[in-house]
């Protein structure tokens, strides 16, 4: 029987223990059947060749993307990738890992599972995001985990004003606010206190940082919603998104972000369960003291 994904693209982190992995997975998916190609960076980190593509090529052409490393080159390859809706698996390589939920020891079983059509499929949220000065666009982006709007290196807290579908909603003095999708609940916004926000949740995360007034606390709001954050007075400030794209921002400067039409899609082996990823992941029923990455 074929492949259940036939032209598989890997992407890693570029590190020779990430190398190791991806010539393992390449050679299993070619058992398998599959056509395999190397995110180019990837080929060139890691000193592979062969079928070498760049991500629009990988965009045109492939069925699955497996991605080996951590949460940060899932993101990497989630941005580069979501217009082309090509799915992703991730093989866990970093910390958390989060989004790439497969162990490493069960990498063979999990992709052999997965080839065989045994995986369910999750649709993530992105966030469309618009910088706005004047009359122009600085900067258009997506998100994956979160649109973070912060006071830059001089270390003084910014006044934003902060608005949903055009109603008001507050004006803040604050170290800046984080606006979360569930993906990005279990990241920068959970450290901030956030909520976490299952993944079928339809909602954003609006997380102030280190607000000057006690009584601004995180709030969910609709992922129908148009959130608009107005700098009003900042000396310096900047927006940055998923940590990758970075612009830096004047008083009157007005970042509009929405749900994206794309989304993301990620592929789980049999057996996934969003809680108990959480569980193991967060050291929940753990002992008091216990760390996360033990």
């Amino acid at each position: 029987m074929p492949p259940a994904f036939k032209r598989v693209a890997l992407v890693g982190k570029q590190t020779p223990e990430i190398a190791q992995s991806l010539r393992a997975l390449r050679e299993l998916l070619r058992r398998s059947g599959c056509e395999v190609m190397l995110e180019r960076d990837t080929a060139a980190g890691v000193g592979e060749n062969g079928d070498v593509k760049d991500y629009e090529e990988i965009g045109r052409s492939a069925d699955l993307a497996i991605v080996v490393g951590g949460d940060g080159t899932m993101l990497a390859a989630a941005r580069n990738l979501a217009r082309h809706k090509v799915p992703l698996a991730g093989i866990n390589q970093g910390r958390l890992g989060f989004m790439t939920d497969i162990a490493l020891s069960e990498m063979a079983d999990s992709v052999g599972a997965i080839l065989e059509g045994r995986h369910t499929i999750e649709e993530r949220a992105l966030i469309d995001a618009e910088v706005l000065r004047g009359g122009s666009t600085l900067m258009r982006t997506v998100a994956l985990n979160e649109a973070v709007v912060t006071k830059g290196s001089q270390a003084r807290l910014i006044e934003f004003k902060l608005t949903i579908d055009g109603e008001y909603v507050y004006r803040l003095r604050a170290d800046g606010v984080i606006v979360a999708t569930p993906t990005g609940s279990t990241a920068y916004a959970m450290s901030a206190q956030g909520p976490i926000l299952q993944p079928t949740v339809r909602a954003f995360a609006l997380v102030p940082l280190n607000p000057h007034v006690l009584s601004a606390r995180p709030v969910s709001v609709s992922d129908s919603s148009v959130i608009e954050i107005e700098l009003l007075n900042a000396v310096d400030a900047r927006a940055h998104f998923d940590g990758f794209a970075l612009t830096d921002l004047q008083e009157g400067d007005r970042v509009v972000l929405r749900r994206s039409a794309d989304s993301i899609r990620f592929v789980h082996p049999p057996g996934y369960s969003y809680f108990t990823m959480l569980r193991e992941k967060l050291r929940w029923s753990k002992a008091v003291g216990a760390r996360l990455e033990d």
